[in-house]
């Protein structure tokens, strides 16, 4: 995979812009009635994070010379998904962290009623989104995307990972129980975004979407891998968010389950099950390649 450095970082950069330009149009102006509700809802979704999951729906859709427009609403759908989560996640009732994105958490800058309502409206928005009919010329490509994007979230995918992890507080788990629950807490949202994104093109065939589901699958975990190595290792200045809050509530992490220096060599591992995915679909999966080099080597 031959594309430079600076050539992803500048495709990286635009495309962040791009994500966080949907973002602006698609949620509800701040001023417009209820005021308080839809100024938070945009507090919490834009110009924060590095929109990692919008840039895997970029990145796949260049497998599919799928249109730019519609690629940037199925991304804008999935990180709405994710803004709802980080704000239910952060409330008292969940992780009760008072810092996200190097700013306070919308249920400490609003109110926790507020912050609620804000995850509800968002996940609602989410869908909203991906039912625009400009999303896509097929009716059943477009119904699948809805149907990819709702188990991703659901009980099956996001909430019930976060279940786990939840009733996971103060447990000892092996290796297979932690990779059950981030299959479904982050590695399902991130499989979403990918595959999200080559739905938005001309159609996959059988093998295609396998070797992307091989590849997403891979970097979900590796993504969740490094985040509990950030939560050793990082600063709460460099991550945005409260470090060492895993540790301090006595949450089964990779780094607890494995060690500093495995969970390391696992995160590369994970990488490199990702490369070897991504091998049979040729030049055009170069920008996956890349984003799941950012992904892993990002942080240590």
């Amino acid at each position: 995979m031959s594309v430079d450095a600076a050539g992803f970082e500048a495709w990286m950069r635009a495309h962040q812009a791009l994500a966080e330009q949907t973002l602006e149009q698609v949620l509800p102006a701040a001023e417009h009635a209820p005021a308080r509700l839809h100024a938070a809802m945009r507090y919490a979704a834009s110009g924060g994070g590095k929109r990692v999951r919008p840039l895997l729906a970029f990145a796949a859709a260049e497998v599919v010379q799928a249109p730019v427009s519609r690629v940037a609403l199925a991304g804008a759908a999935v990180e709405l998904i994710h803004a709802y989560s980080l704000v239910h996640d952060d409330m008292p009732c969940m992780d009760d962290d008072t810092l996200r994105r190097g700013k306070p958490t919308v249920h400490v800058q609003y109110d926790e009623a507020t912050a609620l309502l804000v995850g509800d409206a968002l996940q609602s928005l989410a869908f909203q989104v991906l039912s625009e009919p400009s999303l896509a010329d097929d009716p059943a490509c477009q119904l699948e995307m809805v149907r990819l994007l709702a188990q991703a979230s659901g009980s099956r995918g996001m909430a019930g990972g976060q279940a786990i992890d939840l009733a996971s507080v103060g447990q000892s788990l092996d290796v297979a129980e932690l990779e059950f629950m981030h299959v479904h807490k982050t590695g399902a949202l991130i499989r979403c975004a990918t595959l999200l994104g080559a739905l938005c093109g001309r159609p996959l065939d059988e093998s295609e979407r396998a070797h992307l589901d091989r590849f997403a699958k891979a970097i979900g975990l590796a993504f969740q891998v490094v985040d509990d190595l950030l939560d050793a290792e990082a600063s709460t200045a460099t991550l945005g968010k409260t470090a060492g809050k895993d540790a301090e509530a006595n949450k089964p992490t990779y780094v607890t389950v494995l060690g500093l220096r495995a969970a390391k060599e696992w995160a590369r591992d994970l990488r490199a099950q990702a490369d070897a995915a991504l091998v049979p679909l040729g030049p055009r999966a170069a920008r996956l390649g890349q984003l799941a080099d950012f992904i892993v080597k990002r942080q240590f």
